[in-house]
Protein backbone atom coordinates (compact mmCIF):
# COMPACT_ATOMS: atom_id res chain seq x y z
CA UNK A 1 0.00 0.00 0.00
CA UNK A 2 3.05 2.46 0.60
CA UNK A 3 4.62 1.98 -2.48
CA UNK A 4 1.41 2.25 -4.22
CA UNK A 5 0.56 5.83 -2.58
CA UNK A 6 4.10 6.75 -3.52
CA UNK A 7 3.76 6.10 -7.54
CA UNK A 8 0.27 8.14 -7.16
CA UNK A 9 2.02 10.46 -5.20
CA UNK A 10 5.04 11.17 -7.43
CA UNK A 11 2.52 11.18 -10.56
CA UNK A 12 0.01 14.04 -9.08
CA UNK A 13 3.13 16.14 -8.28
CA UNK A 14 4.09 15.65 -11.62
CA UNK A 15 0.63 16.85 -12.72
CA UNK A 16 0.41 19.44 -10.45
CA UNK A 17 3.51 21.20 -11.33
CA UNK A 18 4.78 23.30 -13.79
CA UNK A 19 3.11 27.51 -14.95
CA UNK A 20 -1.09 27.75 -13.87
CA UNK A 21 -1.15 24.84 -10.84
CA UNK A 22 -2.66 27.23 -8.27
CA UNK A 23 -5.74 27.28 -11.20
CA UNK A 24 -5.93 23.58 -11.44
CA UNK A 25 -6.04 23.58 -7.64
CA UNK A 26 -8.67 26.37 -7.45
CA UNK A 27 -10.55 24.32 -10.19
CA UNK A 28 -10.39 21.14 -8.29
CA UNK A 29 -11.73 22.95 -4.75
CA UNK A 30 -14.29 24.45 -7.07
CA UNK A 31 -15.49 20.79 -8.34
CA UNK A 32 -15.33 19.86 -4.74
CA UNK A 33 -17.35 22.85 -2.90
CA UNK A 34 -19.77 21.40 -6.06
CA UNK A 35 -20.14 18.02 -4.63
CA UNK A 36 -20.42 18.96 -0.92
CA UNK A 37 -23.35 21.24 -2.52
CA UNK A 38 -24.62 17.71 -3.79
CA UNK A 39 -24.58 16.20 -0.70
CA UNK A 40 -26.28 19.00 1.24
CA UNK A 41 -29.32 18.70 -1.50
CA UNK A 42 -29.33 15.00 -0.92
CA UNK A 43 -30.25 15.96 2.74
CA UNK A 44 -32.76 18.23 1.90
CA UNK A 45 -34.55 15.00 -0.27
CA UNK A 46 -33.79 12.73 2.47
CA UNK A 47 -36.26 15.14 4.71
CA UNK A 48 -38.43 15.79 1.53
CA UNK A 49 -38.93 11.87 1.76
CA UNK A 50 -40.68 12.46 5.31
CA UNK A 51 -42.56 15.41 4.28
CA UNK A 52 -44.03 13.91 1.34
CA UNK A 53 -45.08 10.39 2.70
CA UNK A 54 -46.72 11.97 5.73
CA UNK A 55 -48.40 14.18 3.47
CA UNK A 56 -49.42 10.79 1.49
CA UNK A 57 -50.45 9.20 4.68
CA UNK A 58 -52.68 11.73 5.59
CA UNK A 59 -54.13 12.37 2.74
CA UNK A 60 -53.11 16.18 2.34
CA UNK A 61 -53.36 16.66 -1.51
CA UNK A 62 -52.47 20.34 -1.50
CA UNK A 63 -49.02 19.35 0.61
CA UNK A 64 -48.44 16.29 -1.38
CA UNK A 65 -48.40 18.56 -4.56
CA UNK A 66 -46.36 21.45 -2.59
CA UNK A 67 -43.59 18.65 -2.35
CA UNK A 68 -43.41 17.78 -5.94
CA UNK A 69 -42.90 21.14 -6.43
CA UNK A 70 -40.15 21.26 -4.08
CA UNK A 71 -38.67 17.63 -5.35
CA UNK A 72 -38.49 19.51 -8.95
CA UNK A 73 -36.42 22.52 -7.51
CA UNK A 74 -33.86 19.71 -5.34
CA UNK A 75 -33.62 17.65 -8.26
CA UNK A 76 -32.73 21.04 -10.29
CA UNK A 77 -30.19 22.06 -7.98
CA UNK A 78 -29.19 18.37 -8.10
CA UNK A 79 -28.79 18.56 -11.75
CA UNK A 80 -26.96 21.74 -12.50
CA UNK A 81 -24.31 21.12 -9.93
CA UNK A 82 -23.52 17.75 -11.24
CA UNK A 83 -23.29 19.01 -15.18
CA UNK A 84 -21.30 22.32 -13.79
CA UNK A 85 -18.75 19.98 -11.70
CA UNK A 86 -19.03 17.32 -14.86
CA UNK A 87 -17.77 20.44 -16.81
CA UNK A 88 -14.79 21.66 -14.62
CA UNK A 89 -13.85 18.43 -13.75
CA UNK A 90 -13.04 17.27 -17.86
CA UNK A 91 -11.55 20.68 -18.41
CA UNK A 92 -8.97 19.99 -15.17
CA UNK A 93 -8.50 16.23 -16.92
CA UNK A 94 -7.18 17.70 -19.83
CA UNK A 95 -5.20 21.01 -17.94
CA UNK A 96 -3.11 17.75 -15.76
CA UNK A 97 -3.10 14.89 -18.58
CA UNK A 98 -1.33 18.08 -20.36
CA UNK A 99 1.35 18.80 -18.38
CA UNK A 100 1.93 14.82 -17.77
CA UNK A 101 1.89 14.05 -20.84
CA UNK A 102 4.37 16.74 -21.59
CA UNK A 103 6.87 15.62 -18.68
CA UNK A 104 6.29 11.81 -20.20
CA UNK A 105 7.30 12.68 -23.94
CA UNK A 106 10.34 15.31 -22.28
CA UNK A 107 11.48 12.01 -20.54
CA UNK A 108 10.69 9.62 -23.41
CA UNK A 109 11.97 11.98 -26.45
CA UNK A 110 14.06 14.71 -24.95
CA UNK A 111 16.28 12.52 -23.26
CA UNK A 112 16.66 10.16 -25.65
CA UNK A 113 15.19 7.10 -23.67
CA UNK A 114 12.84 5.96 -26.33
CA UNK A 115 16.57 4.87 -27.87
CA UNK A 116 18.09 3.81 -24.64
CA UNK A 117 15.32 1.61 -23.51
CA UNK A 118 14.79 -0.51 -26.68
CA UNK A 119 14.41 -4.25 -26.25
CA UNK A 120 18.00 -6.03 -26.23
CA UNK A 121 19.48 -2.59 -25.73
CA UNK A 122 18.39 -1.95 -22.18
CA UNK A 123 18.75 -4.59 -18.88
CA UNK A 124 15.22 -2.65 -18.16
CA UNK A 125 13.28 -2.18 -21.20
CA UNK A 126 9.97 -0.51 -21.46
CA UNK A 127 6.98 -2.32 -23.30
CA UNK A 128 4.48 -0.08 -25.46
CA UNK A 129 5.67 3.69 -24.39
CA UNK A 130 2.88 4.72 -26.79
CA UNK A 131 0.11 3.03 -24.87
CA UNK A 132 1.44 4.25 -21.97
CA UNK A 133 1.93 7.98 -23.00
CA UNK A 134 -0.98 8.19 -24.79
CA UNK A 135 -3.64 6.27 -22.57
CA UNK A 136 -2.12 5.61 -19.12
CA UNK A 137 -1.61 9.53 -19.08
CA UNK A 138 -5.29 9.70 -19.86
CA UNK A 139 -6.64 7.39 -17.74
CA UNK A 140 -4.63 7.78 -14.46
CA UNK A 141 -5.78 11.76 -14.67
CA UNK A 142 -9.07 10.41 -15.57
CA UNK A 143 -9.05 8.12 -12.34
CA UNK A 144 -7.09 10.13 -10.11
CA UNK A 145 -9.84 12.89 -10.41
CA UNK A 146 -12.66 10.74 -9.82
CA UNK A 147 -11.29 8.64 -7.15
CA UNK A 148 -10.32 11.18 -4.74
CA UNK A 149 -13.07 13.59 -5.60
CA UNK A 150 -15.53 10.58 -4.77
CA UNK A 151 -13.07 9.63 -1.42
CA UNK A 152 -13.19 13.07 -0.06
CA UNK A 153 -16.87 13.93 -0.95
CA UNK A 154 -17.90 10.47 0.11
CA UNK A 155 -15.94 11.29 4.05
CA UNK A 156 -17.95 14.30 4.44
CA UNK A 157 -21.28 12.88 3.15
CA UNK A 158 -20.60 9.99 5.43
CA UNK A 159 -20.27 11.70 8.92
CA UNK A 160 -23.37 14.17 7.91
CA UNK A 161 -25.02 10.73 6.90
CA UNK A 162 -24.49 8.78 10.10
CA UNK A 163 -25.26 11.87 12.27
CA UNK A 164 -28.58 12.03 10.59
CA UNK A 165 -29.02 8.33 10.89
CA UNK A 166 -27.87 8.47 14.22
CA UNK A 167 -30.40 11.08 14.99
CA UNK A 168 -33.56 9.43 13.14
CA UNK A 169 -33.08 5.97 14.94
CA UNK A 170 -33.32 7.03 18.60
CA UNK A 171 -35.50 3.19 19.32
CA UNK A 172 -34.09 0.34 20.30
CA UNK A 173 -34.21 -3.50 18.38
CA UNK A 174 -35.70 -5.68 20.82
CA UNK A 175 -35.94 -9.33 20.76
CA UNK A 176 -35.47 -12.64 23.48
CA UNK A 177 -32.79 -15.44 22.42
CA UNK A 178 -33.28 -18.52 24.21
CA UNK A 179 -35.54 -16.52 26.97
CA UNK A 180 -33.17 -13.79 27.93
CA UNK A 181 -33.77 -10.61 26.33
CA UNK A 182 -31.84 -8.75 24.23
CA UNK A 183 -31.89 -4.67 23.48
CA UNK A 184 -29.45 -3.22 20.60
CA UNK A 185 -30.06 1.03 20.96
CA UNK A 186 -29.75 3.02 17.60
CA UNK A 187 -29.25 -0.49 15.71
CA UNK A 188 -29.99 0.80 12.54
CA UNK A 189 -26.37 2.38 12.83
CA UNK A 190 -24.81 -0.66 13.88
CA UNK A 191 -26.67 -2.46 10.82
CA UNK A 192 -25.27 -0.16 8.50
CA UNK A 193 -21.69 -0.55 9.00
CA UNK A 194 -21.83 -4.09 9.92
CA UNK A 195 -23.72 -4.59 6.41
CA UNK A 196 -21.17 -2.87 4.38
CA UNK A 197 -18.15 -4.50 6.39
CA UNK A 198 -19.01 -7.78 5.65
CA UNK A 199 -19.65 -7.03 2.14
CA UNK A 200 -16.26 -4.85 1.48
CA UNK A 201 -14.33 -8.21 2.39
CA UNK A 202 -16.08 -10.73 0.56
CA UNK A 203 -15.42 -7.79 -2.29
CA UNK A 204 -12.27 -7.95 -1.93
CA UNK A 205 -11.72 -11.55 -1.63
CA UNK A 206 -13.68 -12.31 -4.95
CA UNK A 207 -11.86 -9.27 -6.65
CA UNK A 208 -8.29 -8.88 -5.42
CA UNK A 209 -7.48 -10.67 -8.94
CA UNK A 210 -8.61 -7.72 -11.38
CA UNK A 211 -5.12 -5.56 -10.90
CA UNK A 212 -3.14 -8.22 -12.75
CA UNK A 213 -5.41 -8.82 -14.53
CA UNK A 214 -6.36 -5.67 -15.89
CA UNK A 215 -2.63 -5.02 -16.17
CA UNK A 216 -2.30 -7.57 -18.40
CA UNK A 217 -4.97 -7.09 -21.18
CA UNK A 218 -4.00 -3.59 -21.25
CA UNK A 219 -0.29 -5.09 -22.70
CA UNK A 220 -1.70 -7.41 -24.46
CA UNK A 221 -4.32 -4.84 -26.19
CA UNK A 222 -1.41 -2.90 -27.12
CA UNK A 223 1.06 -5.44 -28.51
CA UNK A 224 -1.69 -6.68 -30.77
CA UNK A 225 -2.39 -3.16 -31.74
CA UNK A 226 1.54 -2.30 -32.31
CA UNK A 227 2.02 -5.23 -34.32
CA UNK A 228 -1.12 -3.87 -36.67
CA UNK A 229 0.52 -0.42 -36.97
CA UNK A 230 4.20 -2.58 -37.86
CA UNK A 231 1.78 -4.12 -41.06
CA UNK A 232 0.86 -0.81 -42.06
CA UNK A 233 3.92 0.67 -41.84
CA UNK A 234 5.67 -2.36 -43.51
CA UNK A 235 3.43 -2.70 -46.28
CA UNK A 236 5.83 -3.04 -49.41
CA UNK A 237 8.32 -5.48 -47.62
CA UNK A 238 5.67 -7.87 -46.85
CA UNK A 239 3.53 -7.67 -49.61
CA UNK A 240 6.43 -7.97 -52.07
CA UNK A 241 7.91 -11.08 -50.00
CA UNK A 242 4.55 -12.39 -49.84
CA UNK A 243 4.64 -12.49 -45.87
CA UNK A 244 1.04 -12.87 -45.47
CA UNK A 245 0.48 -15.65 -43.70
CA UNK A 246 3.72 -15.45 -41.27
CA UNK A 247 1.99 -12.09 -40.39
CA UNK A 248 -1.26 -13.58 -40.39
CA UNK A 249 -0.11 -16.47 -38.07
CA UNK A 250 2.02 -13.28 -35.40
CA UNK A 251 -1.29 -11.40 -35.55
CA UNK A 252 -3.55 -14.20 -34.83
CA UNK A 253 -1.07 -15.23 -31.85
CA UNK A 254 -0.85 -11.67 -30.40
CA UNK A 255 -4.95 -12.16 -31.00
CA UNK A 256 -5.03 -15.44 -28.60
CA UNK A 257 -2.99 -13.52 -25.72
CA UNK A 258 -5.72 -10.71 -26.09
CA UNK A 259 -8.53 -13.38 -26.20
CA UNK A 260 -7.45 -15.76 -23.29
CA UNK A 261 -6.38 -12.85 -20.61
CA UNK A 262 -10.13 -11.77 -21.92
CA UNK A 263 -11.36 -14.85 -21.18
CA UNK A 264 -10.29 -15.01 -17.34
CA UNK A 265 -10.44 -11.30 -16.87
CA UNK A 266 -14.60 -11.61 -17.62
CA UNK A 267 -14.56 -14.62 -15.50
CA UNK A 268 -13.14 -13.12 -12.58
CA UNK A 269 -15.17 -10.42 -13.22
CA UNK A 270 -18.44 -12.86 -13.22
CA UNK A 271 -17.15 -14.34 -10.08
CA UNK A 272 -16.96 -10.65 -8.67
CA UNK A 273 -20.47 -9.94 -9.81
CA UNK A 274 -22.00 -12.75 -8.13
CA UNK A 275 -21.84 -11.41 -5.38
CA UNK A 276 -21.28 -7.18 -6.51
CA UNK A 277 -24.26 -7.20 -8.59
CA UNK A 278 -26.90 -8.54 -6.15
CA UNK A 279 -25.60 -5.94 -3.84
CA UNK A 280 -25.69 -3.38 -6.10
CA UNK A 281 -29.45 -3.94 -6.56
CA UNK A 282 -30.76 -4.28 -3.32
CA UNK A 283 -28.25 -1.26 -1.47
CA UNK A 284 -31.23 1.23 -1.68
CA UNK A 285 -33.70 -1.72 -0.81
CA UNK A 286 -32.79 -3.21 1.91
CA UNK A 287 -32.67 -0.49 4.36
CA UNK A 288 -36.68 -0.48 4.72
CA UNK A 289 -36.42 -4.18 5.19
CA UNK A 290 -34.15 -3.38 8.25
CA UNK A 291 -36.58 -0.20 9.19
CA UNK A 292 -39.62 -2.57 9.54
CA UNK A 293 -39.60 -3.66 13.37
CA UNK A 294 -39.18 0.11 13.98
CA UNK A 295 -42.57 0.77 11.37
CA UNK A 296 -44.43 -2.57 13.07
CA UNK A 297 -43.47 -1.66 16.58
CA UNK A 298 -45.00 1.73 15.95
CA UNK A 299 -41.95 3.81 16.30
CA UNK A 300 -41.89 5.55 13.71
CA UNK A 301 -44.83 6.63 10.71
CA UNK A 302 -44.51 5.64 7.06
CA UNK A 303 -42.91 9.27 6.47
CA UNK A 304 -40.51 8.40 9.19
CA UNK A 305 -40.12 4.73 7.55
CA UNK A 306 -39.13 6.39 4.54
CA UNK A 307 -36.84 9.09 5.93
CA UNK A 308 -35.04 6.56 7.92
CA UNK A 309 -34.80 3.80 4.98
CA UNK A 310 -32.95 6.52 2.77
CA UNK A 311 -30.78 7.96 5.45
CA UNK A 312 -29.99 4.23 5.91
CA UNK A 313 -29.40 3.97 2.04
CA UNK A 314 -27.45 7.08 2.25
CA UNK A 315 -25.16 5.61 4.44
CA UNK A 316 -24.79 2.09 2.85
CA UNK A 317 -24.17 3.78 -0.49
CA UNK A 318 -21.55 6.11 1.03
CA UNK A 319 -19.20 3.11 2.65
CA UNK A 320 -19.84 1.04 -0.57
CA UNK A 321 -17.44 3.57 -2.25
CA UNK A 322 -15.01 0.86 -1.98
CA UNK A 323 -17.36 -1.99 -2.93
CA UNK A 324 -18.95 -0.21 -5.78
CA UNK A 325 -15.99 1.38 -7.41
CA UNK A 326 -13.53 -2.13 -6.95
CA UNK A 327 -13.09 -2.60 -10.57
CA UNK A 328 -12.22 1.38 -11.37
CA UNK A 329 -9.34 1.19 -8.32
CA UNK A 330 -7.72 -2.16 -9.72
CA UNK A 331 -7.85 0.08 -13.17
CA UNK A 332 -6.24 2.57 -11.30
CA UNK A 333 -3.95 0.57 -9.81
CA UNK A 334 -2.62 -1.02 -13.06
CA UNK A 335 -2.26 2.79 -14.99
CA UNK A 336 -0.36 4.07 -11.79
CA UNK A 337 2.12 1.12 -11.93
CA UNK A 338 2.34 1.05 -15.56
CA UNK A 339 2.86 4.79 -15.75
CA UNK A 340 5.09 5.27 -13.05
CA UNK A 341 7.09 2.62 -14.55
CA UNK A 342 7.75 4.85 -17.61
CA UNK A 343 8.44 7.47 -15.71
CA UNK A 344 11.39 5.78 -13.24
CA UNK A 345 12.86 3.46 -16.33
CA UNK A 346 13.01 7.23 -18.60
CA UNK A 347 14.54 9.30 -16.01
CA UNK A 348 17.27 7.12 -15.27
CA UNK A 349 17.45 4.57 -18.25
CA UNK A 350 19.21 0.85 -16.70
CA UNK A 351 22.02 -0.13 -19.54
CA UNK A 352 23.11 -3.60 -19.47
CA UNK A 353 25.72 -5.04 -17.37
CA UNK A 354 26.97 -7.39 -19.37
CA UNK A 355 29.21 -5.24 -22.10
CA UNK A 356 32.09 -2.69 -20.27
CA UNK A 357 30.86 1.59 -20.18
CA UNK A 358 34.08 3.18 -20.23
CA UNK A 359 33.83 5.24 -23.46
CA UNK A 360 35.50 8.43 -22.71
CA UNK A 361 34.12 11.85 -24.37
CA UNK A 362 35.79 14.97 -24.61
CA UNK A 363 36.15 17.53 -27.07
CA UNK A 364 39.96 17.22 -29.11
CA UNK A 365 42.72 19.19 -28.46
CA UNK A 366 43.18 19.23 -32.92
CA UNK A 367 38.90 20.41 -33.14
CA UNK A 368 38.35 17.28 -35.16
CA UNK A 369 38.01 13.45 -34.63
CA UNK A 370 40.21 11.59 -32.34
CA UNK A 371 40.12 7.95 -31.35
CA UNK A 372 41.94 6.35 -29.34
CA UNK A 373 42.41 2.67 -27.26
CA UNK A 374 38.12 2.60 -28.47
CA UNK A 375 36.77 -0.63 -28.31
CA UNK A 376 32.95 -1.51 -29.05
CA UNK A 377 31.20 -4.12 -27.28
CA UNK A 378 27.31 -5.17 -28.29
CA UNK A 379 24.81 -4.85 -25.34
CA UNK A 380 25.40 -8.58 -24.29
CA UNK A 381 29.11 -7.80 -23.96
CA UNK A 382 30.60 -9.63 -27.40
CA UNK A 383 33.98 -7.35 -28.53
CA UNK A 384 33.32 -6.35 -31.90
CA UNK A 385 36.40 -5.63 -34.76
CA UNK A 386 38.97 -3.32 -33.41
CA UNK A 387 39.16 0.80 -33.82
CA UNK A 388 42.32 1.54 -35.16
CA UNK A 389 43.62 4.43 -33.42
CA UNK A 390 42.46 7.84 -35.76
CA UNK A 391 43.22 11.74 -36.00
CA UNK A 392 40.69 13.53 -38.37
CA UNK A 393 41.43 16.85 -38.99
CA UNK A 394 38.53 19.67 -39.25
CA UNK A 395 37.25 19.96 -43.25
CA UNK A 396 38.73 16.18 -43.55
CA UNK A 397 37.21 13.42 -45.65
CA UNK A 398 37.30 9.54 -43.65
CA UNK A 399 35.90 6.36 -45.47
CA UNK A 400 34.91 3.69 -43.14
CA UNK A 401 34.55 0.20 -44.73
CA UNK A 402 34.36 -3.17 -43.06
CA UNK A 403 32.67 -6.58 -43.40
CA UNK A 404 28.42 -6.30 -42.57
CA UNK A 405 28.54 -7.33 -39.05
CA UNK A 406 31.97 -5.58 -37.89
CA UNK A 407 30.57 -2.37 -36.18
CA UNK A 408 30.27 0.22 -38.41
CA UNK A 409 27.31 1.51 -37.37
CA UNK A 410 27.97 0.90 -33.85
CA UNK A 411 31.10 3.08 -34.49
CA UNK A 412 28.81 5.45 -36.06
CA UNK A 413 26.40 5.48 -32.47
CA UNK A 414 29.65 5.48 -30.20
CA UNK A 415 30.77 9.05 -32.07
CA UNK A 416 27.21 10.05 -31.88
CA UNK A 417 27.00 9.31 -28.30
CA UNK A 418 24.42 7.24 -28.21
CA UNK A 419 26.82 4.22 -27.48
CA UNK A 420 27.63 3.32 -24.10
CA UNK A 421 29.06 0.07 -24.81
CA UNK A 422 32.82 -0.09 -24.90
CA UNK A 423 36.14 1.47 -23.71
CA UNK A 424 38.45 4.18 -25.01
CA UNK A 425 38.56 7.53 -25.40
CA UNK A 426 36.56 9.65 -28.43
CA UNK A 427 37.45 13.40 -28.89
CA UNK A 428 35.15 15.47 -30.93
CA UNK A 429 35.06 18.83 -32.83
CA UNK A 430 32.83 21.14 -31.03
CA UNK A 431 30.44 21.21 -33.31
CA UNK A 432 27.27 18.89 -33.38
CA UNK A 433 27.44 15.43 -34.95
CA UNK A 434 24.76 14.97 -37.46
CA UNK A 435 24.27 11.64 -39.15
CA UNK A 436 22.72 10.75 -41.92
CA UNK A 437 21.58 7.22 -41.67
CA UNK A 438 20.59 4.79 -44.51
CA UNK A 439 17.02 5.30 -43.67
CA UNK A 440 16.39 8.89 -43.45
CA UNK A 441 13.62 9.54 -41.12
CA UNK A 442 10.27 10.62 -43.64
CA UNK A 443 8.94 13.71 -41.10
CA UNK A 444 5.34 13.25 -42.55
CA UNK A 445 4.32 16.41 -42.18
CA UNK A 446 5.06 17.80 -45.57
CA UNK A 447 7.81 17.47 -47.89
CA UNK A 448 9.05 20.93 -46.68
CA UNK A 449 9.11 19.86 -43.34
CA UNK A 450 10.86 16.65 -44.08
CA UNK A 451 13.87 18.80 -46.01
CA UNK A 452 14.03 21.14 -42.98
CA UNK A 453 14.10 18.47 -40.47
CA UNK A 454 14.66 18.33 -37.07
CA UNK A 455 14.13 22.00 -37.82
CA UNK A 456 11.03 23.95 -38.35
CA UNK A 457 10.38 24.92 -41.77
CA UNK A 458 9.93 28.58 -40.34
CA UNK A 459 13.53 28.77 -39.35
CA UNK A 460 14.51 27.74 -42.81
CA UNK A 461 15.02 29.83 -45.89
CA UNK A 462 12.55 29.00 -48.29
CA UNK A 463 14.99 29.56 -50.88
CA UNK A 464 16.94 27.32 -49.68
CA UNK A 465 14.62 24.19 -49.59
CA UNK A 466 14.31 25.05 -52.77
CA UNK A 467 17.56 25.14 -54.25
CA UNK A 468 18.43 22.03 -52.28
CA UNK A 469 15.09 20.00 -53.59
CA UNK A 470 15.89 21.08 -57.03
CA UNK A 471 19.82 20.10 -56.72
CA UNK A 472 18.71 16.60 -55.40
CA UNK A 473 16.82 15.79 -57.94
CA UNK A 474 13.21 16.11 -55.65
CA UNK A 475 11.80 19.27 -57.44
CA UNK A 476 9.32 16.85 -59.74
CA UNK A 477 7.89 15.79 -56.49
CA UNK A 478 4.57 17.22 -55.74
CA UNK A 479 4.34 18.73 -52.16
CA UNK A 480 0.81 17.32 -51.32
CA UNK A 481 2.23 14.00 -52.11
CA UNK A 482 2.90 11.42 -49.29
CA UNK A 483 6.12 10.83 -48.56
CA UNK A 484 5.38 7.11 -47.71
CA UNK A 485 5.48 6.77 -51.93
CA UNK A 486 8.80 7.73 -51.99
CA UNK A 487 11.37 5.09 -53.19
CA UNK A 488 14.43 4.10 -51.08
CA UNK A 489 16.50 6.15 -53.68
CA UNK A 490 14.77 9.34 -53.56
CA UNK A 491 14.59 8.80 -49.69
CA UNK A 492 18.49 9.04 -49.83
CA UNK A 493 18.24 11.86 -52.15
CA UNK A 494 16.36 13.65 -49.47
CA UNK A 495 18.74 13.50 -46.73
CA UNK A 496 20.90 15.22 -49.04
CA UNK A 497 18.74 18.03 -49.22
CA UNK A 498 18.28 17.81 -45.69
CA UNK A 499 21.68 18.55 -45.23
CA UNK A 500 22.48 21.42 -47.93
CA UNK A 501 19.68 23.29 -45.83
CA UNK A 502 20.85 22.78 -42.27
CA UNK A 503 24.50 22.74 -43.84
CA UNK A 504 26.18 21.08 -40.56
CA UNK A 505 29.74 21.69 -39.50
CA UNK A 506 30.46 17.62 -38.82
CA UNK A 507 28.39 14.80 -41.28
CA UNK A 508 28.56 11.29 -40.89
CA UNK A 509 27.17 9.42 -43.75
CA UNK A 510 26.21 5.77 -42.58
CA UNK A 511 25.34 3.86 -45.52
CA UNK A 512 23.10 7.23 -46.93
CA UNK A 513 24.14 5.90 -50.51
CA UNK A 514 22.91 2.33 -50.50
CA UNK A 515 19.98 2.47 -52.39
CA UNK A 516 21.07 4.82 -54.91
CA UNK A 517 22.95 3.57 -58.28
CA UNK A 518 26.77 4.50 -58.60
CA UNK A 519 26.67 7.28 -61.11
CA UNK A 520 23.57 8.72 -58.21
CA UNK A 521 25.83 7.75 -55.61
CA UNK A 522 28.78 9.83 -56.92
CA UNK A 523 26.53 12.80 -57.66
CA UNK A 524 25.07 13.25 -54.00
CA UNK A 525 28.29 13.25 -52.80
CA UNK A 526 30.01 15.16 -55.37
CA UNK A 527 27.07 18.03 -54.70
CA UNK A 528 27.43 17.67 -50.89
CA UNK A 529 31.46 18.40 -51.34
CA UNK A 530 30.92 20.99 -53.52
CA UNK A 531 28.24 22.60 -51.34
CA UNK A 532 29.88 22.31 -48.12
CA UNK A 533 33.42 22.37 -48.88
CA UNK A 534 34.48 23.09 -45.28
CA UNK A 535 32.73 20.43 -43.49
CA UNK A 536 33.92 17.39 -41.63
CA UNK A 537 32.43 14.45 -43.53
CA UNK A 538 32.99 10.79 -42.09
CA UNK A 539 31.55 8.36 -44.55
CA UNK A 540 30.70 4.81 -43.75
CA UNK A 541 30.31 2.63 -46.92
CA UNK A 542 31.40 -0.71 -48.67
CA UNK A 543 32.79 0.97 -51.76
CA UNK A 544 35.20 3.76 -51.81
CA UNK A 545 33.97 7.11 -52.03
CA UNK A 546 35.63 8.31 -54.55
CA UNK A 547 33.61 11.73 -54.76
CA UNK A 548 34.90 12.67 -51.55
CA UNK A 549 38.62 11.87 -51.98
CA UNK A 550 41.35 12.92 -51.02
CA UNK A 551 40.26 11.30 -47.67
CA UNK A 552 41.58 8.94 -45.57
CA UNK A 553 40.28 5.35 -44.42
CA UNK A 554 39.78 3.37 -41.86
CA UNK A 555 39.04 -0.06 -42.27
CA UNK A 556 37.24 -2.96 -39.34
CA UNK A 557 37.83 -5.99 -39.27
Amino acid sequence: MRQLAGRIWRLTKIALSGPGAWIALVTYAFVLGLQFFSVWITLQMITWNKAFYDALEQMNAPEALRQIGVFFILTGFLAGAFLIGEWLRKRLLMRLRTRLTVRALDLWVGARAYWYLRPGFSAAPVDNPDQRVAEDCRQFVERLLLETLDLISNIVALVTYVALLWSLSDFPLSFSVSGYAVEIPRYMVILAFLYVLISSVATHLLGRPLKALIFSQEKHEADFRHALIQLREEASPIAQSRGEPAETRRLMRLFGEVRGNWNRLIRREFILGLFARPYFQTVLRVPTFFALPAYFAGAVTLGGLMQLASAFSNVATTLSWFILSYRDLAQFVAVSERLDGLFTAAASPVPRDEAPQAISRAPSASGGLELQGLRLFTPEGRALAPVPDLSLAPGGRLWVSGASGAGKSTLVAAISGLWPYGEGRIGLPAEPVTTLSQEPRLFPESLTAAACYPLAPGDCDPDRISIALRQTGLDQVAPEAPLKTLSGGERQRLGFARLLVSRPDFIILDEATSALDPDAAAAMLTLLARELPGATILCVSHDEPAALSPHQRLSLG
